[in-house]
């Protein structure tokens, strides 16, 4: 359970749209590789690795529309200390063959160490902060989604970002996940995508003096 302004979210109640562990026929048949060097290792986990400063990614074949949550874990692989990203309510424009609509949110990125989200392609809302004391190599538990673009980043049951997005993207329409490698070695494992439901809640405070 974590709470936002106004809304109390609880993901383990929430309809399972997506719950299938990585495997080398899941990427087959799920996924699209849209740079880099991406396979899965003994243990089950996604691996991705890209030296270069530009979003390598693993993309869903399929669509999830409406309002949605994107939970995994991830860590960076040592040495790389940096970049753990994932995409959601995004597509893919083949002729430039890069990233197009889509929400962007991550650890440790943005060059200087930040847990932040934008929004693609034109990146006319960006947010980040430096205040979450990210480890390398660490196992996080990230969640990621939007509910009619008021947008989240949960790490490890924290509440680490809220942003409002004045201009949604339309999800109907874009319904992409994604993860991604930006000049980083990286991991992904248990990847689930939930319908979002949640409670509202009426902003309050009580005097405490």
């Amino acid at each position: 359970m974590f709470k936002l302004m106004g809304k109390t979210l609880y993901p383990e109640n929430m309809e399972i749209l997506y719950d299938r562990p990585f495997s080398k026929e899941s990427i087959e048949e799920d996924f699209v590789i849209k740079g880099g060097e991406w396979h899965v290792d003994e243990e089950g986990w996604l691996v991705g690795k890209n030296p270069e400063n530009k979003a390598c990614m693993i993309i869903s074949k399929g669509d999830f529309l409406g309002n949605v949550l994107l939970e995994v874990d991830a860590s960076t692989i040592l040495p790389c200390t940096r970049d753990i990203n994932v995409m959601w309510h995004g597509s893919w424009n083949e002729e430039t063959n890069r990233r197009h609509v889509a929400y962007v949110a991550g650890m440790e990125g943005w060059w200087n160490g930040n847990i932040g989200f934008e929004k693609s392609p034109k990146y006319d809302l960006v947010c980040a902060t430096n205040l979450f004391p990210f480890e390398p190599g660490r196992v996080y538990h990230l969640m990621v989604g939007d509910i009619n673009g008021h947008i989240f980043v949960v790490v490890d049951g924290k509440v680490c970002l809220e942003i409002f997005d004045p201009d949604p993207i339309d999800n109907l329409t874009y319904g992409k996940i994604g993860f991604e490698a930006f000049c980083s070695y990286l991991r992904f494992k248990n990847p689930k995508v939930r319908r979002i439901t949640y409670e509202k809640v009426t902003c309050h405070y009580d005097p405490e003096f």
